[in-house]
């Protein structure tokens, strides 16, 4: 067997023969060496987890307190807490201030730190450091699965019948911080038998930030001059949106348009006064607008900008679906344009929605409200089934309409609607009809329309006729469900 230093040698050889080698051809290479130590006989490759530290005791008062005692006259080690004795429970306390001491506030509470050793009946002290608060956290969602059982941390059976749990919606902090250790912790009770599955959580989705308000600033010299953002002595001056005007993909200052100005959003913090109290925003729009705005600004995923005035245009959606109601509900039956109508929208807002696509599920709900207002009536069976698709957005507004509806309980525990695929079908369809190339008008035609049928019917539109009326048609370029061209003579 070759000597280690030769070894090394042809090791270090493999990875330096290309210095500016791009980091995927690095990779290759720690590969290449890997192969080559495991074809000598003298390494195998293994895959290694690094775990970040964490830093577990906390001297404080909350947090879960470890189950530990340290006998008197022994040789300092713990010994656990008998699983009898557990939960063991913070003591009933106002005294939160630091001990004056490294130990947490427990320490000064004699009638809990001072006990008894279980084993021998002498004197012990308590461990009065405490758990961080992930501790809990960690595993919760086991818990909520049978949080009355005081046997065991959860039933076996139920475990099995509700676990890995759906979906995990957390932002980027979790990666790193809720979502590794509530991993690491679920692994550890795999390998001890107490669940069943190996990987908490079915499905991961990291929401986007919300940003505060577009920020607006330009950059001045001490004695007031423009100048550019890294100057060495610039200074930030901020501006109101009213101050300054649209130019090209920028912004300039409106008193002086050569002086550009800066516009970004930055993340919410007091220190930067950018904060926006969702109360402040409840009580001048409503909990429903707050709610359906954060779901409109954009795509979950996405980090998103917070801006007012968008959060005043769906407040005024929310009055245009009231009103919609308001002027009238009939109990007329729907017509078929209606119900495909609902029906579409059924479809597309239930679909967005489990996909977490909540923006475009919100669009669905605008384009039929939109459509209502086209209505000649407001038929009953038309309407309430889309407050049914309104409610997760808005509850408290389809709670209001479910209400005037005339419905005595509460929406929560209705079915959701189902789409109607046949109501889907279109059997006819709005053909364009141009004669000579020029657009001349649109005619309702059947969707299996042939081409005879279809200049039959562009023959009936005064449109059509006023260029055609004594002329011989010469060509007809006809594209089933697209469009119609009537080729005359000119004058």
């Amino acid at each position: 067997m070759p000597d280690s230093y030769s070894m090394a040698s042809q090791c270090i050889s493999l990875l330096q023969r290309s210095p500016t080698t791009p980091s995927n051809h690095l990779i290759l290479r720690h590969m290449q060496v890997i192969a080559w130590l495991e074809e000598q006989g003298i390494g195998s490759r293994q895959v290694n987890y690094k775990l970040r530290d964490w830093l577990f005791a906390r001297q404080r008062y909350w947090g879960e307190p470890f189950p530990l005692i340290y006998p008197e006259g022994g040789d300092g080690s713990a010994v656990a807490v008998p699983e009898d004795q557990l939960p063991l429970q913070l003591p009933e306390t106002d005294r939160f201030k630091p001990s004056g001491t490294p130990e947490s506030p427990l320490a000064v509470i004699d009638s809990w730190v001072n006990t008894t050793d279980p084993a021998t009946g002498g004197p012990a002290r308590r461990e009065t450091s405490t758990m961080p608060q992930w501790a809990g956290s960690c595993w919760y969602y086991l818990r909520f699965i049978d949080p009355a059982n005081p046997a065991a941390l959860v039933d076996k059976q139920k475990e099995q019948y509700w676990m890995p749990v759906d979906l995990y919606v957390g932002g980027a902090e979790h990666a790193v911080l809720h979502l590794l250790y509530a991993r690491f912790w679920h692994k550890v009770l795999y390998d001890l038998g107490v669940v069943s599955t190996k990987e908490p959580f079915g499905r991961l989705v990291s929401q986007g930030m919300i940003l505060g308000e577009v920020e607006y600033s330009y950059t001045v010299t001490p004695d007031g001059q423009p100048c550019s953002e890294d100057h060495e002595h610039a200074e930030t001056i901020r501006v109101s949106e009213s101050d300054v005007d649209k130019k090209g993909d920028g912004y300039v200052l409106k008193s002086d348009p050569s002086i550009r100005v800066h516009a970004r959003a930055h993340k919410m913090s007091k220190s930067r006064g950018n904060v926006v109290n969702p109360d402040d925003v409840v009580t001048e729009f409503g909990g429903d607008s707050l709610r359906l705005y954060e779901m409109f600004m954009g795509p979950l995923r996405d980090t998103k900008v917070w801006s007012t005035r968008g959060v005043e245009g769906v407040h005024r959606f929310l009055a245009r679906v009231y009103r919609a109601f308001e002027s009238g509900v009939t109990d007329v039956e729907p017509s078929r344009e209606q119900l495909r109508l609902l029906h579409a929208t059924i479809k597309r807002v239930t679909v967005e929605t489990e996909e977490l696509r909540f923006n475009t599920a919100i669009a669905a709900m605008m384009e039929f409200i939109n459509g209502v207002y086209k209505w000649d009536n407001r038929p009953r069976a038309a309407l309430e089934p889309f407050v049914l698709l309104l409610s997760p957005y808005a509850p408290h507004l389809a709670e209001e309409l479910w209400s005037r509806l005339g419905h005595p309980q509460t929406l929560a525990y209705e079915p959701w609607p189902e789409c109607d695929e046949l109501l889907l079908v279109v059997d006819t369809i709005n053909l364009p009809v141009q004669v000579n190339g020029k657009m001349r008008g649109t005619v309702e035609v059947s969707v299996s329309a042939d081409q005879p049928a279809a200049v039959e019917a562009a023959m009936g539109l005064n449109s059509v006729k006023k260029f055609t009326d004594g002329k011989e048609i010469k060509k007809v370029i006809y594209v089933p469900g697209k469009i119609l061209n009537l080729i005359v003579p000119g004058k």
